[in-house]
């Protein structure tokens, strides 16, 4: 699993960083199933490439994953290493060609009108991830899903909204349109990084629905899983405080960093989350 290792240590993502709570077999799972998310994602995001050839590529990906989950020995590493992983979890093809649906998205869907085609997107990306790590990290009740459908949408518009910036310079606008409209927030506005009083408004508007999304999660999570959900309940964590630091800084996303958390803050939360677990606390430590 070396290759899915290095990926996953490489892109010192806040997912890759929740794992730390996992034992380690899981963490080598999560860290395979995290390789794929990221390798797909890398294709469809790399603009120096020409659309179709990422099409194209894409499809291969989608082929090859089907291959792992057959009796054939898949091409790329990645899906190598994943084989192994799809048979011990009985992991779906059905998500992972839904994910691959939502990657490519990016290649045709530049503009959202509206937060029923927003919603989509945000399932495929983010809730199908969340769906398939928890077939991972075992549950119990059905009721988990439903959790893991509301946090990766959760997860998935904080993630928006800290990307403004780094999607504009793409050409890409996530915020729905029918809400820059409500706001008068033009689109060569966010394409210009330009920030004001109406963006400020308008991304509140989105976060709110990250609110609703963070509140359903922690309503949904049954108790007798709540341990085995501990690594999605620091995603959730370290999520909900850069919402929170988001809404601090009143959204202004255009400077040349993007807003993070420290070293430190994860590492607390980390603590934080372990402990609130293992004592026996039953409130989410986001949500509030």
């Amino acid at each position: 699993m070396q290759e899915c290792r290095t990926i996953t240590r490489k892109s010192a993502s806040n997912l890759a960083l929740a794992f730390v709570l996992l034992p380690r077999i899981k963490r080598d799972a999560m860290s395979t199933l995290y390789a794929f998310c990221r390798e797909v994602d890398d294709v469809a995001d790399d603009e120096s490439v020409p659309v179709e050839r990422r099409r194209e590529q894409l499809a291969v990906w989608r082929a090859d994953v089907r291959r792992a989950f057959g009796n054939e020995t898949p091409q790329l590493s990645v899906n190598r290493e994943l084989q192994a992983i799809l048979r011990q979890y009985r992991l779906p093809f059905e998500h992972f060609d839904e994910l691959i649906r939502g990657v490519e998205m990016d290649l045709d869907i530049r503009r959202y009108a509206s937060y029923e085609q927003l919603d989509l997107y945000c399932y495929r990306v983010a809730s199908v991830v969340g769906l398939l790590s928890i077939e991972i990290f075992g549950y119990r009740n059905a009721a988990c899903r439903d959790y893991a459908v509301y946090l990766g949408k959760a997860l998935q518009l904080t993630n928006i909204l800290r990307d403004v910036r780094t999607d504009a310079e793409r050409g890409r606008i996530y915020l729905p349109l029918a809400d820059l409209a409500r706001c008068q927030v033009r689109e060569e506005e966010i394409l210009g990084n330009e920030y004001s009083p109406r963006f400020c408004e308008l991304a509140a508007s989105v976060a709110a629905h990250a609110r609703r999304f963070y509140e359903l999660a922690r309503d949904t999570l049954p108790d007798e899983d709540r341990r085995a959900m501990m690594a999605a309940e620091l995603m959730g964590s370290v999520y909900w405080r850069l919402l929170r630091k988001l809404e601090r800084q009143r959204f202004d996303v255009f400077g040349p960093e993007l807003t993070r958390l420290n070293k430190g803050q994860k590492f607390l939360l980390i603590f934080r989350t372990w402990y609130r677990l293992v004592s026996g606390a039953v409130a989410p430590n986001y949500g509030a």
